[in-house]
């Protein structure tokens, strides 16, 4: 196999659900990988590790196996990535995406968080003016009217 130091390929393990994702092994060198999801992660997992994330690279690889098999492609789980959607809607036709629940969580967690701390500096600037406030009109801390 003279091409394994750019890819691999397992045509046999295509099954209607698969997942994409690019994965760092070595030194931030990537790859984009490709699994059955049937498989669970034992033997008949893999389909494809491919040296890089370049979708042209990534479909032309894919494009090996025959395009009958490629459309029994139901669903792709894939990240948010642009360039794992192009792979998917090139490669596999007839499938559906799924975005991974790992990266909704996360975009949805940054979010949120985004949000307490914008509210919080709201809270701060207002502390901030009431406290001004009292000292232009003279109120102590000690008397209840302010705060």
């Amino acid at each position: 196999m003279e091409h394994a130091s750019e890819y691999v390929l397992f045509k046999q393990n295509i099954g209607p659900s698969l997942c994409i994702d690019e994965t760092s092994l070595n030194c931030g060198e990537l790859y984009t990988v490709v699994t059955n999801r049937a498989g669970h992660g034992g033997k008949g997992t893999l389909v494809t590790m491919i040296r890089g994330t370049k979708s042209e690279d990534v479909i032309k690889v894919l494009e090996m196996i025959h395009v009958s098999k490629r459309k029994t492609v139901k669903e792709v789980t894939l990240d948010l990535s642009p360039t794992m959607m192009r792979i998917v809607q090139s490669a596999f036709p007839n499938a559906t995406m799924t975005n991974d629940r790992f990266h909704v969580k996360k975009l949805f967690y940054e979010s949120i968080d985004e949000l307490r701390i914008s509210y919080r500096w709201m809270a701060r600037d207002l502390e901030n003016d009431e406290i001004q406030r009292c000292r232009e009109q003279n109120i102590g801390s000690s008397q209840k009217v302010c705060g």
